[in-house]
């Protein structure tokens, strides 16, 4: 015997098998039909065989052979015979149905105008139905011992058993794929659903047994393990209601992500994640029209200063997406920058990339890289964000944040750049740390720089030197360099991202990785937050309704307690806060406050195109003397002069130290249970 021969006799044999089944199965058909109609004429005349006149059996004996054989074929013709009974469903039900009824009509018009020969009405509507009834029982006989055999062994297994909250579409779905795939090793044995009128009532023998406010006593009735949230279609504000009921309780937590699956079938149990510290906050996912950003970015020259960090290299991202001419990645840490680049080097095989290594706070880099590729889009993402390090050396602060974003605008402003966005932060506003107030006063230097091209003195702009004379802009001194200068210098300002690098998130997980303590500075402290791709999206977005010397706001939505953000890591991971992980108050870090704030008191909102981008009314200083003092704090940063937090208080006014008490706002929080609370939350002191 040769090997494709050996090959052959597995699918010789089940090839024989599918044979036999579908011989048996037209065979069963053919005497299915027969009985049927046989049966009506019997129930006809009150099932005495011997009351049953002759005229009707002899219309019925010549003609009920060929109908037989005539049923099979029209069913073989219709393909019921080639369909995996174990998975019939409503669609093979209708199908099989109608066959069914388009026989009986068959019936009824063969036997009277053949035999000319009336048969009794109840002989039509009776054959009919056993008809029906016997050909669709005998195909959903199968599915119904696979159902049966299936949740045998469920019962005999050890599995984890499962709350199912939603008893809709998708619930259902979910509740039929765990009995489908015993595999899963989850049972669900009880289901929760606002809707009054599906309370008390059972969904393929699972009771559900009532609304959110059941779920904490159905976990303990039902000894549940895990919780899956099979809603697609409620808004964030539900997700964040239900969840932080569940949140109570030490179950997993799993939820379908969205209605897309629920629209493209993909409903199953796999397709169940983890919940994330998102969908705890309470919103909607912003996803903003980026058709604006396609046509700004696309064919152009982009820089992006810091590419390698979190939201340098989220901004590289969605830009390579938007088609640019080239984009320019700058970092001084090598490490990321690789990252990235073999990241869009695979993504983006085609695009024009250049990786470059080098600080901002190095002017003739800076110049260098201008001069060479002529970025017409700066990104300025570039910056020391840590506050307690920056607290510790707030020198480096002044010198990369401060200097850096000074001299690469001065840079993009004299190459011909159109765009100038430099990247902000909520802690500029009222800063009580050295990075807060660094970032307050970039926003005061584009600010100047913007002011001062629209009304034509870009030429007053100084040229703070590290290396004076290295990289003089005015070389040849006839001010030529500062004719014609249009760039738009704007900053964008938003709070807290999901995931970055320093975000208190990935250093809960870890601390709870490591059986605790979570440590949480404060039990009151708030933070507004946001996630990654959310705020790069929303940046790219307010850099093309820039005009120039603007503040954009990014709507964060509401601020939501730290410590309600640990307990709820602590529960997801199945664990008791307090209990299983102690979590520790440390006390306010160095320059930390309780609170971040949106915009100054001076400050005023005006709206945009995008409700979710805001533009801060500029505040008010004398430009010239900003210049100034900003050459005096680059002496003393680059002296590491210990006094440099005195000197940056005479050039940010608003910036007050954590020792002093600014005034005690009042805002809205989230607490564990998601409700709204009011608290006065006081300033570090």
């Amino acid at each position: 015997m040769n090997e494709y021969t050996i090959e052959q006799q597995p699918g010789k044999k089940k090839g024989k098998k599918k044979l036999l089944f579908t011989l048996l199965l037209g065979t069963y058909d053919f005497i299915a039909v027969c009985i049927a109609y046989f049966l009506a004429l019997w129930m006809r005349f009150d099932f005495f065989y011997s009351h049953i006149e002759q005229k009707y059996l002899d219309a019925f004996s010549h003609f009920i052979l060929f109908y037989g054989a005539f049923s099979v074929l029209i069913l073989w013709l219709f393909r019921l015979y080639k369909t995996l009974w174990r998975y019939i469903g409503i669609r093979e039900l209708v199908r099989t149905l109608g066959v069914s009824l388009m026989l009986s009509v068959i019936h009824a018009v063969a036997i009277t105008l053949i035999f000319w020969h009336r048969m009794p009405i109840s002989y039509y509507i009776g054959g009919a139905m056993i008809q029906a009834a016997l050909l669709i029982g005998i195909r959903f006989s199968a599915r119904l011992l696979d159902d049966w055999h299936k949740r045998r062994n469920l019962s005999h297994t050890d599995l984890k058993r499962v709350m199912l909250i939603g008893a809709g579409n998708a619930g259902q779905l979910i509740l039929k794929d765990m009995v489908a795939n015993p595999g899963t090793q989850d049972k669900v044995v009880c289901i929760i659903d606002d809707d009054p009128n599906k309370q008390n009532r059972y969904i393929d023998g699972i009771p559900i047994i009532g609304g959110r406010e059941s779920i904490l006593a159905g976990v303990e009735k039902y000894h549940v393990e895990k919780i899956f949230l099979a809603i697609p279609s409620a808004t964030a504000e539900q997700k964040r209601d239900i969840l932080a009921i569940c949140s109570e309780t030490a179950c997993e937590l799993k939820q379908l992500p969205g209605i897309f699956q629920l629209i493209s079938g993909q409903v199953t149990v796999n397709e169940m994640r983890d919940v994330a510290v998102e969908d705890l906050l309470g919103r909607d996912p912003i996803r903003p029209d980026l058709s604006g950003v396609y046509s700004f970015i696309n064919g152009k020259t982009v820089l992006v200063t810091g590419g390698g960090g979190s939201i340098g290299s989220e901004l590289c991202r969605q830009i390579a997406a938007h088609k640019p001419k080239q984009l320019i990645i700058f970092d001084v840490y090598e490490n990321n920058a690789y990252d990235i680049q073999q990241e869009l080097k695979d993504q983006y095989p085609t695009m024009d990339l250049v990786v470059l290594i080098g600080s901002v706070r190095d002017s003739r880099r800076m110049f260098k890289v201008f001069d060479t590729y002529r970025p017409q889009i700066v990104y300025h993402a570039a910056a020391h964000k840590h506050v307690p390090l920056m607290e510790d050396s707030p020198c480096e602060a002044i010198k990369n944040n401060v200097l850096g974003t000074y001299k690469t605008a001065y840079a993009a402003m004299v190459h011909g750049c159109e765009r100038f966005v430099l990247i902000s932060t909520d802690k500029a506003v009222n800063p009580t740390n050295v990075m807060g107030a660094s970032k307050r006063l970039c926003e005061m230097i584009v600010q100047c720089f913007d002011a001062k091209i629209k009304a034509g003195k870009a030429n007053e702009i100084p040229q703070l030197f590290t290396h004076e004379g290295c990289e003089n802009a005015d070389k040849d001194g006839t001010g030529s360099v500062f004719r014609g200068i249009r760039t738009e210098f704007v900053a964008v300002r938003f709070g807290n991202v999901l995931g970055s690098n320093g975000s208190v998130i990935p250093l809960f997980k870890k601390q709870i990785a490591k059986g605790g303590p979570v440590t949480v500075t404060h039990p009151d402290v708030v933070r507004y937050f946001m996630t990654i791709p959310e705020a790069v999206s929303l940046v790219l977005l307010a850099g093309t309704y820039a005009k120039g010397g603007e503040i954009f706001v990014l709507d964060m939505g509401s601020p939501v307690r730290i410590d309600t953000l640990a307990r709820n890591l602590i529960r997801q991971a199945g664990l008791k806060p307090d209990v299983d992980i102690k979590i520790e108050y440390t006390g306010l870090r160095p320059g930390e406050k309780l609170y971040e704030e949106k915009l100054m008191m001076e400050e005023g909102l005006t709206k945009t195109e995008n409700e979710l981008i805001h533009i801060g009314k500029p505040i008010r200083f004398d430009q010239d003397i900003l210049f100034k003092n900003l050459s005096t704090l680059m002496n003393a940063a680059y002296a590491n002069d210990d006094h440099i937090r005195e000197l940056l208080i005479d050039v940010v006014p608003t910036y007050s130290p954590a020792n002093n008490k600014p005034d005690k706002p009042v805002i809205t929080v989230y607490g564990t249970d998601g409700e709204e609370k009011k608290d006065e939350l006081h300033a570090a002191g």
